[in-house]
């Protein structure tokens, strides 16, 4: 009973979005009036019962898929008495079902976006519940994973350019490495963030925080003294080969984008392999098929005597084991 009772109310609500599809097509006028009595009626949502609310939350879902409002009608979903009783977040769940349904999460991000509510979705509970884990948690339990997917990418990406802001206003006052290192360990636990999502962010702040020269004589001689500055900070996360090996992809990838580094590629290279920020397996990795296309024959050409000059002291190291033995 309950199902057939479900797909009678799924049916009219469908001719109901066909009535305003036509109606709104006609008469243009009625579209803005008509997104601004939904916003209204969505403040009042305590006024129904759970099952008319439900049945509005799907309508309401499917008038966004249809382009008849505006995401920003989500606006009146963060009231605060409907958020502290939870009417607001088990709304969004049908309201999502129900628009998910009719698109799909890429759909309904770019629309999110748009109006600036692709980072607001969090705001449909309390404040001590605003949490990335709790989010996902409800969500993902209400069936709706790929949007508890959506806001979780969503906020490591917030985070990740915050760290990144953060760390160049940080280097640009001359803050202490130790502070600076700190700093980022509590942000990647606190936010989930890779060690090699974090070396890469590193590298980019490293380098925006200094003006270069323009001449490419001078500035292989200003980098790798600006790079021995910041090499210990550099090498508290590269404990891993696969940030090592991001953090030679990011060199590559800058080196070619920015002319002027074409030539310093190598000594870069070298200055962190003293340095213990890089070690030999990552480069004879880079070197051998791990590589970028760009630049890819300048920079295998700069790199041959040195990555055969580090075969033969691996050759050597294992020798001189054997003969340990």
């Amino acid at each position: 009973m309950q199902k057939h009772s479900l797909t009678f109310w799924w049916l009219a609500e469908c001719w109901v979005c066909q009535v305003f599809n036509k109606l709104i097509r006609r008469y243009k006028y009625l579209e803005k009036g008509f997104e601004e009595e939904v916003k209204k009626l969505l403040l009042f949502l305590k006024g129904f019962s759970e099952s008319e609310r439900n049945k509005l939350a799907m309508l309401t879902g499917i008038l966004l898929a249809n382009g008849n409002l505006s995401a920003s009608i989500l606006n009146s979903l963060y009231n605060e008495n409907l958020v502290k009783e939870g009417v607001s977040a088990a709304f969004a769940v049908k309201l999502f079902k129900s628009w998910i349904n009719e698109k799909d999460i890429n759909a309904v991000a770019g629309s999110l976006r748009k109006v600036n509510m692709d980072n607001r979705l969090m705001e449909l509970f309390p404040a001590n519940k605003q949490t990335v884990e709790h989010f996902t948690k409800y969500f993902t339990d209400a069936g709706l994973k790929e949007l508890a997917e959506y806001v979780r990418n969503q906020q490591t990406i917030g985070a990740r350019k915050e760290l990144q802001k953060e760390l160049q206003e940080m280097m640009s006052r001359g803050e202490p490495l130790k502070e600076i290192s700190m700093y980022v360990k509590d942000e990647m636990k606190k936010n989930n963030i890779s060690e090699q999502t974090v070396i890469g962010i590193l590298w980019s702040s490293v380098m925006s925080c200094v003006e270069w020269n323009k001449k490419e004589e001078l500035v292989t001689e200003q980098a790798i003294k600006h790079l021995k500055q910041y090499s210990p900070l550099l090498a508290a996360f590269t404990t891993q080969g696969q940030s090592e090996l991001t953090l030679l992809l990011k060199i590559q990838e800058y080196c070619y984008d920015n002319i002027h580094f074409m030539k310093s590629f190598q000594k870069i290279v070298v200055l962190f392999y003293k340095a213990e920020v890089l070690s030999e397996e990552p480069i004879l990795k880079w070197y051998k098929d791990a590589h970028l296309a760009k630049g890819k024959s300048v920079f295998l050409e700069q790199m041959k005597k040195f990555v055969e000059w580090l075969k033969n002291a691996e050759e050597e190291s294992e020798s001189e084991t054997e003969e340990g033995d």
